[in-house]
């Protein structure tokens, strides 16, 4: 590469990505070969060991501890890899019993193995061996369903997926995303990378961290029906043209924020994306919570106080005569009001 010309001692290889996964939905990360999906994923899961790495990683709004998050997390690699010589069952329960905690009983682990063989739709072949890939035992699907089953069974809040579809056919891919869709429902965070995928899979996520090369952000946020928000920002850019009906708006989405596309317009997407509205209105969505809570504590203090005036006219005199007695203080009579009153 310095032969090529690159100066810099080291190769940056994420750029100021800010974004927040949530709980319930279901995020694709995607970007064209390069653009730094894996890279992001393994940093967020601590599995980059190598390089520098700058910023901040918070969960609910505390930073991030390495240690505690591998035992709240999972990750379910590319690679399909499990041990030939044992059964389905046998594989999603070895990971219970060294991942759950040791205050589970074994009653309680053998019942959430079932729950979850059940959830990934692998009950069925529970006794199948899982024999070696491409010469016996199970499918490319059901390998994959099996990988995201042994993370599944340690109980993570957060699932990191490397390309869950990879390789596979339009009828098991739609199986896999059945199984992370249900996956979602529980209420987990999950988050995927996806090269390239088909209209059917990109419109079973919910929300998209999208990356240019050089592992900068273009789009973070909701897809909407039909990914109807994503065609809509990218069609109020000067120079984009219109979807066509029918057309599978992840294609277009890449085809439209390429490289060649960018020279051809002469913009920068991730300069347009860090000044547009969908940008600051993160921070806009703050401000209005903020506003709300303040109005309905100010609106629920003003009712308070209307519904505590009757109670204090009656007991007024009776206050005066035992804090005369000196019998409590001012300030534990009026908590001991506000506690009788009905809400």
């Amino acid at each position: 590469m310095k032969q090529q010309g690159l100066m810099e001692s080291r190769l940056q290889l994420l750029s100021d990505i800010s974004g927040a996964f949530r709980p319930g939905l279901l995020t694709a990360l995607v970007g064209v070969s390069g653009a730094g999906k894996t890279t992001l994923m393994d940093v967020l899961a601590g599995r980059k060991t190598s390089g520098t790495i700058e910023g901040s990683i918070t969960l609910s709004g505390y930073s991030k501890k390495q240690e505690t998050f591998a035992r709240i997390s999972g990750y379910c690699e590319q690679a399909d890899i499990h041990s030939p010589n044992v059964t389905v069952y046998e594989s999603i329960l070895y990971s219970a019993w060294l991942r759950l905690p040791s205050d589970v009983d074994s009653n309680t682990r053998k019942m959430f193995v079932e729950e979850v063989m059940a959830l990934v739709e692998l009950d069925v072949l529970c006794n199948a061996m899982v024999g070696l890939p491409g010469v016996s035992g199970l499918s490319t699907e059901q390998r994959k369903r099996l990988t995201i089953a042994v993370e599944l069974v340690a109980n993570p809040s957060i699932i990191f997926m490397d390309e869950p579809t990879s390789g596979l056919d339009a009828r098991a891919a739609a199986i896999v995303m059945r199984t992370v869709r249900n996956t979602v429902n529980t209420g987990r965070t999950v988050v995927c990378t996806i090269h390239q995928p088909s209209i059917d899979i990109f419109e079973s996520f919910d929300e998209l961290l999208l990356l240019k090369r050089g592992g900068r952000v273009i789009y973070a946020g909701e897809l909407g029906d039909h990914s109807h928000k994503l065609v809509e920002y990218f069609e109020t850019i000067l120079g984009v043209p219109s979807i066509t009906e029918g057309y599978n708006p992840a294609t277009w989405m890449l085809e439209v924020s390429s490289t060649l596309e960018e020279a051809r317009m002469n913009v920068d997407f991730a300069e347009i994306y860090a000044n547009s509205l969908l940008y600051r209105d993160s921070q806009q969505d703050l401000y209005n919570l903020l506003g709300a809570t303040y109005a309905a504590i100010f609106f629920i203090g003003a009712t308070n106080c209307m519904s505590v005036q009757p109670v204090v006219s009656i007991e007024r005199a009776v206050y005066y005569r035992e804090s005369a007695a000196g019998m409590y203080s001012p300030l534990s009579y009026a908590f001991a009001q506000v506690d009788d009153i009905p809400f």
